[in-house]
């Protein structure tokens, strides 16, 4: 409890700042899966530049904005900005900052947000099994694919360019950021369903006074608050360039991913029909988490790091 108090004491202003930008916008990540506006509104507050290399705020700040902008849900690609800010140059880098220019972070063909995009990166690993980045170039021909998050993606194949420098650092932000992100949502989506326990009544009782129901909500809040704990700490653990900062935060994504999903689960489990609702108020966060969690490439990498601390061998599974 100190040490969580500690830290909104540390990022309290941050956090209040961007709530306020999230919640005068709060009509546009519900109506529209992408509003250009919203995400120049978004730079101009400079939520991105903790991403770039030698830049004054780290990985401490940028998990305190994701989890602000995982709580309203936020339409966009953060995590492929982010990679994109910590390696293009400067010059290719100031009109992403600002909002301007789209990226699409492409993996084995996968191209989130591709038809909304300007520039082309492609993610994967070296030889030796570091992360790497690359600039890239769709080549004609690829598909429009509808996703259960209602991103825009694209689907093809792609003309790999010059490797970029810094995409070890650039790739742990951007996956900090996207488990951050997993963990604020699921909050998000159990704060919605407790509310609904607390207002819906069957049988004479409101549906939170059975166990059935309060005890699965319980044991979801202890699971998101340990994700979040993880989360942070591994972003401590970057900023202070710990040699286990990647072992940290792959035990973080997976915390996350799994409390993500178990509150899809749990809490669509308490709205009953109305949570597959498009209008409903769990649906419009849940089906983003599914999404993003299914769509995460590099979970397995995570799983094979918890594996190689004990002295153990990922199996691919």
């Amino acid at each position: 409890m100190l040490e969580e108090q500690a830290w909104e004491a540390e990022q309290g202003f941050l956090a209040e700042s961007l709530g306020a930008f999230c919640r005068d916008r709060a009509a546009d990540f519900q109506e529209v899966a992408f509003s250009r506006e919203s995400w120049r509104g978004l730079a101009a507050l400079g939520v991105f530049e903790a991403a770039v290399p030698g830049a004054e705020v780290g990985a401490a700040e940028l998990v305190t904005l994701v989890e602000v902008l995982g709580d309203a849900v936020f339409p966009g690609p953060l995590c492929e900005t982010i990679l994109a800010c910590g390696v293009l140059p400067e010059p290719e880098r100031q009109p992403i900052l600002c909002g301007e220019r789209i990226v699409c972070v492409a993996r084995d063909g996968w191209m989130p947000f591709a038809p909304l995009a300007d520039v082309f990166l492609e993610r994967g690993e070296d030889s030796e099994g570091r992360s790497a980045c690359w600039r890239a170039t769709p080549r004609a021909g690829w598909q429009e694919v509808e996703t259960l998050g209602g991103e825009p993606w694209g689907h093809g194949v792609l003309d790999r360019g010059e490797a970029l420098a810094g995409a070890p650092r650039a790739a742990l932000l951007s996956d900090l950021a996207r488990s951050g992100y997993w963990a604020a949502a699921g909050r998000r989506l159990l704060v919605e369903a407790c509310e609904h326990a607390r207002t819906r009544k069957q049988f004479g009782h409101t549906i939170g006074d059975f166990q059935a129901v309060a005890h699965p909500l319980a044991e979801l809040h202890m699971r998101l608050v340990a994700a979040r704990g993880l989360v942070r700490r591994a972003a401590l653990a970057i900023d202070a360039g710990a040699a286990d900062a990647a072992v940290r935060l792959g035990a973080a994504q997976l915390s996350a991913a799994a409390a993500g999903l178990l509150a899809v689960q749990t809490c669509h489990q308490v709205f009953g029909a109305v949570g597959i609702t498009l209008e409903g108020p769990a649906f419009r966060v849940s089906r983003r988490i599914r999404h993003s969690v299914t769509a995460a490439a590099d979970l397995q990498s995570a799983r094979d790091s918890q594996l190689r601390q004990w002295g153990l061998e990922g199996d691919g599974r």
